[in-house]
């Protein structure tokens, strides 16, 4: 089962509080999203400990009901 991009926002939101997320679907089929997040909390960690904590937040649905995400993460 897909996952809609108001779940994947929400997920987003709990694990990422201080974080302004924009979700896309890219192509129309609620299966490839690209999500941009900025958060001060990204500030200091490398784009790799960024996309990590985006994946803790929506935790093992990736791969599963969110098969493609493409990540921008920014710290501002």
């Amino acid at each position: 089962m897909a996952m809609s991009a108001d779940e994947i926002y929400d997920l987003l939101k709990a694990g990422i509080p201080d974080a302004s997320i924009e979700i896309k679907d890219t192509v129309g089929d609620s299966n490839h999203y690209e999500a941009k997040i900025v958060s001060p909390s990204f500030a200091g960690k490398s784009r790799i400990q960024q996309h990590q904590m985006v994946y803790q937040a929506i935790g093992p649905r990736v791969g599963n009901e969110l098969h493609a995400l493409s990540l921008k993460t920014s710290a501002e």
